[in-house]
């Protein structure tokens, strides 16, 4: 039986419905384009419609409008700026001290079966643990400075990722290995030069993902006493209801999060060009 002649026909230049539901293959760059700027644009719509022709209470959903006017109010007296960098470098500090410690980790618990047995438990027992939870240790053990706030980033990415990096190590082909054993590569060799190059793509994606996770984490470490953050301004504003500072702290989080995410999709383009060409 050939399953070939049963696959749909394919033209790159058509903007037929069936293109639409192309399975595991690229759509043409036009369609592309347009569901981008329906995803952004809808939601947009639907929300100026809503607050313009419906009966809402700014204080519970703000107009586009307003919210661009609380961005300017607050980026004139360079609140939102200083907001914005306290953010940036408490997640970046935490982020790449969990991410420098987490993938050769991940890389030695996937390559070796007896440390993946002395680690995985501890790590799988630690990742059900919410971070959140740790707040008040953190306090007790190291004040209410900025070293609570790393560490909660800290904590609640390096054991996901570590065990991320495992899972995508774990699974990489023995044969692979055996090939490179069979070059005569020795055990060091293969590690830094077979199974780490192959798996780059996967840690990269790993990282991206737990990336999110220390923007989720920011809002809640900037509940320990902070005088400046997202999260303080977005909990400051919860509490007076400003709800259009709200939506500004957000969206500005959301862009910072997208900013991050493109950067990695274009890390992982130019680093990993033959995992690119796969996808």
């Amino acid at each position: 039986m050939n399953t070939g002649s049963m696959r749909p026909p394919s033209n790159p230049k058509t903007l037929s419905p069936t293109v639409f539901w192309r399975l595991a293959e690229d759509i043409p760059r036009p369609l592309n384009t347009l569901l981008v700027a329906t995803s952004i644009g809808l939601p947009l719509l639907i929300w100026w419609l809503v607050t313009t022709f419906g009966s809402v209470d700014p204080k519970f959903l703000p107009s586009p409008a307003k919210v661009l006017e609380a961005f300017g109010r607050l980026w004139r007296t360079r609140e939102l700026l200083k907001d914005t960098v306290a953010s940036l470098w408490r997640v970046g500090v935490g982020f790449l001290l969990a991410v420098v410690l987490s993938i050769p980790v991940g890389v030695l618990m996937g390559s070796f079966a007896s440390i993946r047995a002395l680690l995985e438990p501890l790590f799988g027992l630690m990742r059900y643990m919410p971070a959140p939870a740790f707040i008040p240790l953190l306090i007790l053990y190291l004040g209410i400075g900025e070293e609570p706030k790393i560490t909660l980033i800290f904590i609640g990415v390096f054991f996901f990722n570590s065990l991320m990096v495992m899972d995508t190590v774990k699974f990489v082909s023995k044969d692979l290995i055996e090939a490179a054993y069979t070059l005569g590569g020795d055990r060091w060799q293969t590690l830094t030069q077979v199974i780490f190059p192959h798996v780059l793509p996967g840690i990269i994606d790993a990282c991206r993902i737990n990336l999110a996770a220390a923007w989720q984490l920011v809002i809640v470490s900037e509940l320990i006493a902070a005088t400046e953050g997202l999260g303080r301004r977005i909990s400051v504003a919860g509490r007076f209801l400003r709800t259009d500072e709200i939506f500004v702290g957000l969206i500005v989080i959301g862009i910072i999060g997208l900013t991050f995410d493109l950067l990695f999709q274009w890390l992982l383009r130019v680093s990993c060009k033959w995992a690119s060409q796969k996808r």
